[in-house]
């Protein structure tokens, strides 16, 4: 039953899966009979500290993580990890950024903060719609680490290769792909998530760390919340952490488990986006923005001969039962992000509504 509930494309804050919701809010006054709401019980309770506990042992089975990984309960959204990663992880004070969107500028920009800033690869001469080639990666002996964006909202771009970066670590941006499909974590030395794109409510990230890459020995100016290592050392109950979004993001993986796991989830969301790339592909009024070998499964974005119709196109989205569509400010145009909730239903509904527009308007 969707309760009379839209179809959100919104890139995040986005949607939830139904039956998730549904668990929510039969829980929401008294949560297995405790007495109280999740969002006023006590994050010292036995209660919660299973909340915890099972949210971190689901997600390690869902992702295969290795015992060698930390998995971090952090607030402050993806943010605060611009800041978070190279404050960390600088112990050379030199790091690389491939850019490919405004999501790995923004982390390259924040990085200079706090150390010197290599770019061996961009995207930035088509306007990031495309992933470089990163087979051949320049990168400094002396370098901390290699960062990037692995799939760009914005832009719409995707990394389906990864780059080769030998012994030095792979610091991974996976927001608006977390958990979309497998993930090879012992690529990676450090890969973080802010969840409200792809598991829960807003307010927090997940980082996944090898335990090697803990500091003890960090710049004085680093303030104690904000070192990966007292959130390791307490078990991500340092101070009050996000219990409302850490008990939401431990329904998700529940219903993923039960729904097949990520290689289950990867075959939904292919076919999903299967669909709409097929019709802009066809399409003589829209046409999509990305390159064909680098297109998000996650993030759709797309144009119509001129922002006036763009702009038509949104308005008559809103009015059929469709939110969010607008492209970001920085890029115009329209965005279906269909994330793992959206369901198939929902896009083959815009895809009938993007035809019939055209049939009417093209």
């Amino acid at each position: 039953m969707r309760y009379g509930r839209t179809y959100n494309f919104s890139a995040g804050p986005a949607m939830m899966p139904e039956e998730v919701l549904e668990e929510i809010a039969a829980e929401v006054l008294n949560y297995r009979g405790s007495g109280m709401s999740v969002m006023e019980m006590s994050h010292r309770s036995q209660v919660f500290q299973q909340i915890l506990d099972e949210a971190e042992a689901d997600l390690r089975k869902l992702m295969g993580i290795p015992e060698n990984y930390k998995v971090l309960f952090v607030q402050g959204g993806g943010t605060l990890q611009f800041a978070m990663v190279p404050m960390n992880l600088m112990r050379n004070g030199l790091a690389c950024y491939l850019e490919t969107g405004a999501w790995s500028k923004k982390a390259l920009t924040e990085a200079r903060k706090y150390g010197e800033v290599v770019v061996p690869a961009s995207s930035a001469d088509r306007n990031f719609s495309y992933i470089p080639d990163c087979s051949h990666l320049e990168i400094p002996e002396k370098a901390d680490y290699v960062y990037l964006c692995e799939n760009e909202t914005i832009h719409g771009t995707s990394w389906h290769t990864l780059p080769e970066t030998g012994t030095v670590p792979l610091v991974s941006d996976q927001s608006s792909m977390f958990l979309s499909r497998p993930c090879d974590v012992r690529r990676y030395g450090l890969i973080w998530a802010g969840v409200q794109k792809n598991v829960g409510p807003a307010g927090m990230a997940i980082v996944i760390i090898r335990e090697d890459l803990l500091r003890e020995d960090l710049p004085a100016f680093v303030p104690t919340y904000l070192s990966y290592k007292t959130h390791a050392d307490s078990a991500s109950l340092y101070n009050t952490p996000n219990c409302w979004s850490v008990y939401c993001c431990g329904k998700v993986f529940k219903y993923l488990l039960a729904n097949g796991g990520l290689e289950a989830q990867s075959k939904r969301n292919e076919e999903k986006a299967a669909l709409l790339y097929a019709f802009l592909d066809q399409s003589s009024f829209f046409n999509g923005t990305a390159a064909k070998e680098h297109r998000s499964l996650m993030n759709v974005p797309f144009v119509t001969p001129s922002r006036e119709q763009d702009a038509a196109v949104v308005a008559a989205s809103k009015a059929a039962g469709f939110d969010n569509l607008k492209g970001h400010k920085s890029v115009g145009g329209l965005r279906a992000s269909i994330f793992n909730a959206m369901p198939k239903a929902g896009v083959t509904a815009l895809v009938d509504f993007l035809r019939t527009y055209e049939k009417e308007h093209g």
